[in-house]
């Protein structure tokens, strides 16, 4: 039996321009371990560098791999998390996630992100999270969809700002014995700033959606 009867996210495909995106499968983590090895943040010393990155390289690594065999196990109509990879050209340059709650009822979704530096400055973090509420909105039939970035991350606001997410309040977060202030921010389909380049969403077969409680 193929491995996409067994697990339906691993027939999604989205398609938006230069990138396309698609759940790891473990003969990508070869490649996976690699580009996290490599920069990500200008200042490793800055309040928006995540905590997984925050560590050793052979640790994040480890961690890493073993976070993506979780997130699958997780997997179900209640409660799912997709780290879909981002490919420019056929080359792993980073990650976009997508999660929800509680789908069928809330209609929401929430993400994170990040790109190797090497490829920074080139619109491609724009593009994946707009990639992304394409499925989110046009394909699942979310309603919102939720982000949040350290107070500062400028890169990170920016490219909510210009897919069409406005301030959505701001928490405070203790994570590893620093207080950050965290931003917010909150697009609905009417908010969107749509790509300029067509999104094409495949293989988010039936099993898929029911696994993602967007069946109804």
């Amino acid at each position: 039996m193929d491995l996409e009867e067994l697990f339906a996210p691993f027939t999604l495909r989205i398609a938006a321009g230069p990138l396309s995106l698609r759940v790891l499968r473990d003969e990508d983590f070869g490649e996976y371990a690699a580009l996290l090895r490599r920069p990500v943040f200008e200042d490793e010393g800055a309040d928006h560098v995540f905590p997984w990155y925050a560590v050793e390289p052979e640790e994040r690594v480890r961690n890493a791999v073993q976070f993506q065999w979780r997130q699958r196990a997780g997997v179900s109509p209640t409660s799912w998390s997709l780290p879909l990879g981002v490919f420019a050209d056929g080359a792993l340059v980073g990650t976009q996630d997508i999660a929800a709650e509680d789908f069928t009822l809330r209609r929401t979704v929430t993400s994170g992100s990040w790109l190797t530096q090497a490829v920074h400055g080139r619109g491609w973090g724009r593009l994946m999270r707009q990639a992304m509420l394409v499925l989110a909105f046009d394909h699942l039939g979310a309603l919102r969809a939720e982000s949040e970035a350290v107070l500062g991350n400028e890169r990170s606001l920016g490219v909510s700002r210009t897919s069409g997410y406005v301030l959505n309040g701001t928490r405070v977060l203790l994570e590893d014995e620093r207080i950050k202030t965290l931003q917010k921010v909150l697009v609905t389909p009417e908010t969107f700033r749509r790509p300029e380049v067509e999104v094409e969403v495949s293989g988010l077969t039936p099993a898929l959606r029911a696994l993602l409680g967007a069946d109804g």
